[in-house]
């Protein structure tokens, strides 16, 4: 995973009105668990928007006065009605203990399915894995070449070092499905057959009528 650093101070006091006063004063109230104990810090919010507006995943030197921790962003809460970033939860990566995270899907390949007038259907985005912090790689990577019209790959078919997929095993990643304006016209061309032999039967009953 990409690295990055941040620096956050101490919270002196914790609780929702100095919640509230810390963000109007332009910092965001965090939490770092997972490790002996819980540490409540502020960050400014400026300086981790770029994690939290992307789906890549980084792992933090996070310096909290003056103390240095290793983490992932695991969690952030927006307001309801602003989207506006309440509160965020880092995870501390500990050596040697595996983390959860959900990593970035990178579709690559040309599409035959596609190319032969199918439609390209991207189910999900992010996949949920487990695995020491070392072993995570930037995303996870979808080789799409093969699929062809019907075709679809789950999340059973995936393989990657070192790493245990947490998703549904037949959940489905990406699939090529039939193009709704050719089953359309497919359908039509079959009723247009099957009304022409309806004409054609009734001609033959009064070709016959007129004969007697």
């Amino acid at each position: 995973m990409k690295t990055v650093s941040l620096s956050g101070a101490l919270r002196a006091h914790v609780g929702k009105k100095d919640a509230k006063k810390q963000r109007r004063e332009g910092v965001s109230p965090c939490v770092l668990y997972g490790g002996k104990e819980q540490v409540h810090f502020t960050l400014k919010k400026r300086d981790f928007d770029h994690l939290i507006f992307t789906p890549e995943v980084y792992l933090i030197n996070l310096n909290i006065d003056g103390k240095e921790y290793k983490a992932i962003l695991q969690d952030v809460q927006y307001h309801p009605v602003t989207d506006k970033v309440l509160h965020a939860d880092f995870m501390e990566i500990i050596q040697g203990k595996p983390i959860t995270v959900k990593l970035p899907v990178r579709f690559v390949g040309n599409v035959p399915g596609v190319i032969a007038g199918g439609r390209l259907v991207k189910k999900l985005r992010k996949i949920l894995v487990k695995g020491l912090a070392e072993d995570m790689p930037d995303f996870i990577e979808i080789d799409m070449s093969h699929l062809n019209i019907g075709d679809n790959i789950a999340v059973k078919q995936l393989t990657v070092d070192k790493l245990t997929f947490l998703e549904n095993p037949n959940s489905v990643i990406v699939g090529v499905k039939t193009a709704r304006g050719i089953a359309d016209l497919e359908l039509e061309e079959e009723e247009e057959e099957g009304e022409g032999a309806e004409e054609g039967g009734e001609k033959t009953e009064g070709e016959k009528s007129s004969e007697e």
